[in-house]
């Protein structure tokens, strides 16, 4: 196959060359910072959510909204589901608060396919996750929410069936955030769901702030125990969160994470819980949990008090082949970063590393590791937006509606916010809520789906991430689960070896592309990729060129490797 290298450095040399550029042209254009720009309307994304706001101040109110990315006809294009909430006191607001099911037509462009999907909606929505559960091929939809979820086997035939009672998955309560994993290795993924408060409509506190009615703190209300549904292998689950030790504590549960922090071959579970200590969730083996949180030092604040814990994600911020966690808190707490020091101890680096100072005005929601510019290096998005939708009139230097965030990784694991500089995208002021992360068009740049409370969703593309080069490793297993989550990838381009997992569900509400990225640099090629399956299987890839998407069996090496689409510059 040609060198996707060659072809794109000689179409940017041929545009300056057409323009009557010079060399120095053409090296501005290469330092540009990477911009994002709103594409939600020309992706044909038409979605508002519903939070049936009232005087009330119903908590959920101003939790939503849950986004997910994934492909659920198998032809290679994200699609995208958008979570949608309700009204507790207006049944025409709850009936028309649709979830919404978008199909990727080609480069990132949608057609709304809800009606023909068989989703509907129910109750009050949340969040949501997706994976294959039933190793058949096809993505399947989990969908989290107040007083009971659901869970959508996916036929094949760009149908969603709801199969919640056969498969026992209805959970209870508020139910928040969502994800798959294969806790016990046993080749098909289990269910791990977060659960906030005991909060219903027929329970709801009312609180002063003030002198002004706002949105109670969570600890008004008692808090819960999240649940782990154990994967059977035929289609049900059981709830297996007494026996696994997931049960055993209870918490404000938002955000979940789940990546293996020691390296012991086991995925252990990281839970955001807000204003309780959070949670981190060690595997002992096949399934078996202890609750390590305060112990490795990543339960609390520097103070040593909870914070309010939110999104969160894992990611190795400083190529030592180790996964650090990030959390996103309220204002003034700052959001946190802690950074793995191996032996289960973790050390909050949150201002050393200028999260803190970047962060510290802001309320924060979801989040992600992401390598935006294709550098090698991860760096972070996060989504803000205050609880309190009457902040305004409350305190001078807050607002409900907050910018975003973008910060840059040096390689280091030192951050610096460069939103300001990143386009239109960062520019918007909202309530956000869920971040999901994800190539729309196969262009090797990431792309970011931002969900809104009460508001439009916002798609941001990545215009110039593709300057330099990436790869897509989309893992399919055999002995392993067929996404492959858990599998751990390790990349290596010269004397640099990136590390990344494939994750299902993560940070607040929200699933980003299970493909997994590497930004290259400048690097033609990849020297080897080492993938190492839940099962214990190990597959290397040598050589592997840049600017395409590999799909790796498990046991067979690449079976699919296809060109990135041109860049857009090229267009």
């Amino acid at each position: 196959m040609k060198n996707p290298l060659t072809l794109r450095s000689g179409t940017l040399l041929l545009t300056a060359a057409l323009l009557g550029g010079t060399a120095v042209t053409f090296a501005l254009q290469q330092d540009a910072p990477v911009q994002f720009s709103n594409f939600t309307s020309s992706a044909g994304i038409q979605f508002r959510h519903e939070n049936g706001a009232t005087p009330d101040k119903y908590l959920p109110e101003t939790m939503g909204a849950g986004a997910v990315f994934f492909d659920y006809d198998n032809d290679g294009w994200l699609d995208i589901f958008l979570v949608n909430g309700g009204s507790f006191s207006d049944a025409g607001k709850a009936a028309r608060a649709q979830h919404r099911l978008y199909r990727n037509t080609g480069a990132g462009v949608y057609r709304d396919v809800t009606g023909t999907s068989g989703i509907a909606a129910f109750g009050y929505g949340m969040g949501a996750c997706s994976a294959d559960y039933d190793n058949d091929g096809w993505a399947d939809l989990y969908i989290t929410g107040i007083g009971g979820n659901r869970l959508y086997h996916n036929t094949g035939k760009e149908v969603l069936t709801d199969v919640t009672p056969h498969a026992g998955v209805a959970a209870g309560m508020w139910s928040s955030s969502c994800g798959f994993g294969d806790v016990d290795n046993d080749g098909d993924v289990d269910l791990l769901v977060t659960r906030y408060v005991d909060f219903t409509p027929e329970n709801n506190k009312y609180c002063r702030f003030d002198k002004l009615t706002a949105y109670c703190h969570p600890n008004v209300y008692s808090p819960l125990h999240n649940i782990l549904y154990r994967n059977n292998g035929d289609g049900t689950f059981t709830d297996n969160s007494r026996e696994s030790g997931i049960g055993a504590v209870t918490g404000n549960g938002l955000g979940v994470v789940f990546g293996d922090y020691d390296n012991d071959g086991w995925t252990d579970i990281y839970v955001a819980n807000d204003s309780s200590p959070s949670f981190l969730f060690h595997n002992k083996g096949a399934g078996v949990f202890e609750e390590v949180g305060l112990r490795a030092g990543v339960a609390v604040g520097t103070s040593g008090k909870p914070l309010a814990g939110m999104g969160t994600d894992m990611g190795d911020i400083d190529g030592d082949g180790l996964l650090d966690i990030f959390v996103t808190n309220l204002s003034e707490q700052t959001h946190s970063l802690y950074r793995n020091l191996g032996k289960g101890l973790f050390d909050n680096v949150t201002f050393p590393s200028g999260v803190g100072k970047a962060t510290l005005p802001f309320v924060g929601f979801g989040t992600a590791f992401f390598d935006y510019d294709n550098d090698m290096d991860l760096d972070l998005a996060i989504a803000n937006g205050d609880v309190i939708d009457n902040i305004d009139d409350l305190r001078d230097q807050r607002s409900y509606k907050q910018l975003n965030l973008l910060l840059q990784n040096d390689g280091s694991g030192k951050f610096a916010q460069v939103g300001p500089v990143s386009g239109p995208g960062f520019a918007l002021k909202k309530a956000s809520r869920a971040l999901a992360v994800g190539d729309i068009d196969n262009d090797g740049d990431l792309d970011l789906l931002i969900a809104n409370v009460g508001d439009t969703a916002d798609l941001l593309r990545n215009d110039g991430g593709n300057r330099q080069n990436a790869l897509l490793i989309r893992a399919v297993g055999s002995k392993s689960n067929r996404d492959g989550i858990g599998a751990r990838l390790r990349l290596t381009i010269g004397k640099r070896v990136l590390l990344r997992y494939v994750k299902a569900g993560s940070s607040y509400l929200a699933q980003n592309d299970l493909r997994v990225h590497f930004g290259l640099g400048n690097a033609p090629r990849a020297d080897r990729l080492e993938i190492l399956w839940p099962s214990g299987v190990v597959d290397v890839l040598l050589n592997i060129d840049a600017n395409q998407v590999v799909t790796v069996r498990e046991g067979a090496g690449a079976v699919s490797q296809k060109e990135f689409s041109a860049p857009r510059a090229a267009r």
